[in-house]
């Protein structure tokens, strides 16, 4: 089944990773892209003019009540919860840390597998938490494509192997394969 969208998270070692895989996408992955690292809230950052200089996609930061469209790199803002709602619109939210994140993974991983089901991707990177590995459990078991960064190397490993503690059935795959996977799989 061909997924509607694809949401990468990660925390402490996942933006070379995340800029590795952007910059090696195929132009004909046409789905919306989401990025939820956790960063510093109440800080000026770059991320998203870095972001543009390495993907051919138009990158942005998630509005609230903004409607989701297809050929987009959308990022998670700081100190906010990414939803996805029923008419694929995005809600902000502000309620508590999970995780001790804001942005929370596990919330969006949750949030993107209750509306699109089978037809979302979930990757889960580096970190050095737990957040993401209840979500993308939750998305496996939606029948969602989820894949965790390979354990040996994820640069912080913990993200991807509680991922793979609680639920054994992802593709646990290097940076080269997710890259491989995502381009024969998402268009």
């Amino acid at each position: 089944m061909k997924s509607q969208a694809i949401i990468i998270g990660g925390s402490a070692g996942a933006f070379n990773t995340i800029l590795s895989i952007l910059g090696q996408l195929d132009k004909r992955i046409n789905i919306p892209i989401v990025i939820v690292l956790h960063r510093l809230k109440n800080t000026t950052s770059s991320f998203e003019t870095i972001l543009q200089r390495n993907t051919h996609y138009t990158v942005k930061e998630i509005e609230d009540k903004e409607q989701m469209r297809n050929g987009m790199l959308y990022t998670a803002p700081a100190d906010y919860h990414v939803l996805l709602e029923e008419d694929y619109t995005f809600s902000l939210d502000v309620s508590e840390l999970v995780n001790f994140s804001r942005p929370s993974i596990d919330v969006t991983f949750e949030s993107f597998s209750a509306v699109l089901k089978e037809k979302c991707c979930g990757i889960l990177l580096s970190g050095s938490n737990h957040d993401g590995a209840k979500g993308l459990k939750i998305m496996a078991e939606n029948k969602g494509n989820t894949i965790i960064q390979d354990c040996n190397e994820a640069e912080f490993a913990n993200m991807p192997n509680a991922a793979k503690t609680l639920y054994d059935q992802h593709k646990e795959l290097n940076t080269t394969n997710i890259i491989n996977i995502l381009n024969n799989e998402c268009y």
